[in-house]
């Protein structure tokens, strides 16, 4: 579900928490049109911010997360962190001074509504709209995850609880969770091998991962709540160089590969970095 919270910055806003923007735009109006309607209308833009993150592993909102049932389920130690960005609503009234202010702020990013919001939709109707996406992305989480353990999903079933972020972009970090809580690393271990990892990427039913916008945001975010690496999709690497001291980042296009990534970690192997 989409959440709507007051603004921090001068005009009355609100702002949602979604765990994707589809690309982020900086510097898109020339200073001189802005200056010409500073103070009058408000401007078809959108200011986003380092977001939320939730341990996929644990509980929120009065549950575990992550619930499987018919099939044994593993006590894990460390955490898998979905990260979100707060981006503020079409009718939040962004005026010039935030759209400036947002150009010269490292944990902010200017973009286009279109970019961040379906065109032609009430708040309802958005608010609609990302829930949807996130029961997709659960539901191709869950899939993925199953293939990957050669689980028959006639048997084995997972409830995912997650109420407050829409967006497809936590399916990477659902797949994980599931994993984890069902094989850990294969060999008797956790995939996380003790740390706080956090990471970003939609996931499709084969497990193929894909970039969704907004890491650089919810790289402060992770290193913020703790994270230590931070997995993002292969095809964003280029955005998000240089990570915040003391992040590690790993490139992943597949669930496999994710999974292979976090063996290795745990157990000191080489790993793909951006």
């Amino acid at each position: 579900m989409t959440t709507l919270r007051p603004s921090r910055t001068g005009t009355p806003a609100r702002r949602r928490t979604l765990s994707r923007p589809h690309a982020l735009v900086f510097g898109a109006v020339p200073v001189v049109a802005l200056l010409a309607v500073a103070g009058f209308a408000p401007l078809p833009y959108s200011v986003a911010r380092p977001g939320q993150t939730t341990d996929v592993l644990g509980t929120h909102g009065g549950g575990e997360v992550i619930s499987p049932s018919g099939a044994a389920v593993r006590k894990t130690s460390g955490q898998l962190r979905m990260v979100a960005i707060q981006a503020t609503a079409p009718d939040a009234g962004i005026r010039v001074g935030d759209v400036i202010e947002g150009w010269f702020r490292k944990d902010r990013a200017v973009m286009p509504l279109e970019a961040v919001f379906p065109s032609g939709m009430s708040d309802a109707e958005i608010a609609q709209h990302n829930v949807a996406e996130m029961k997709s992305s659960q539901r191709d989480a869950t899939t993925a995850a199953l293939r990957f353990l050669h689980r028959d999903p006639d048997r084995v079933k997972v409830r995912l609880r997650l109420d407050d972020v829409g967006g497809p972009s936590a399916g990477l970090m659902f797949s994980l969770g599931i994993v984890d809580k069902l094989a850990g690393d294969g060999s008797g271990g956790d995939l996380t091998g003790g740390r706080t990892i956090a990471g970003t990427g939609t996931i499709d039913a084969d497990g193929t991962v894909g970039a969704v916008g907004g890491a650089p945001l919810k790289m402060q975010a992770a290193r913020r709540d703790g994270a230590s690496v931070f997995l993002v999709p292969k095809a964003e690497c280029a955005q998000v160089r240089p990570a915040p001291e003391g992040l590690r980042l790993v490139p992943v296009s597949t669930l496999k590969g994710a999974v292979q990534a976090l063996r290795a970690l745990a157990k000191g192997g080489p790993v793909p970095g951006c």
